[in-house]
């Protein structure tokens, strides 16, 4: 029987998890397959030992990352929040998106590294808005469908994010 992330770090399945429980739960399993502990040990045990490591780092890095999380525990119910067939956005969503790409091409060209940081305060503004929601959709309510929709917005201004900092970094 395989575990789940949530079952593998003894979190409820849950989106508003403990952070510092992941993360010390995380720590002890690192610590406990840690290759330097398998030195003298069978070929057997550290392959076990190595995916146990690599198990551990992948559901650390998708439970810490609230788009990732709400994505997994929508995967848990049976639900593919992004596929090629299922990318439905609301179309007041879909305006925003062009209007912070096209903010974000202007700020670029412009040189303008005030301006990125300040759409990056108003999209991280926004995640933060879609993290208190989903806490209420899936954890509350269990309403996977409005989740789903949230979902995919975060992972959107996930994204989005990324290629803000990205810009920042080369204007430096």
């Amino acid at each position: 029987m395989s575990l789940n992330y949530y079952e593998l770090f003894g979190l409820n399945p849950l989106f508003n998890i403990d952070l510092a429980a992941l993360e010390s739960n995380y720590r002890k399993i690192q610590s406990e397959a840690h290759p330097d502990r398998f030195v003298t040990a069978s070929a057997t045990e550290k392959l076990n030992s190595m995916q146990q490591a690599t198990l551990a780092n992948e559901a650390y890095q998708t439970l810490k990352n609230p788009a990732n999380r709400a994505k997994y525990l929508l995967e848990l119910q049976g639900i593919t929040a992004i596929s090629e067939t299922n990318t439905a956005m609301p179309a007041d969503f879909l305006m925003q998106q062009m209007e912070w790409r096209e903010a974000i091409e202007v700020a670029t060209a412009d040189k303008s590294i005030d301006v990125l940081e300040n759409l990056l305060h108003e999209i991280q503004a926004e995640a933060k808005s879609l993290q208190a929601y989903l806490i209420n959709l899936l954890d509350a309510k269990n309403d996977y469908a409005n989740a789903t929709a949230a979902t995919r917005k975060l992972i959107f201004i996930d994204k989005l994010s990324e290629d803000i900092n990205r810009a920042i970094e080369q204007l430096e």
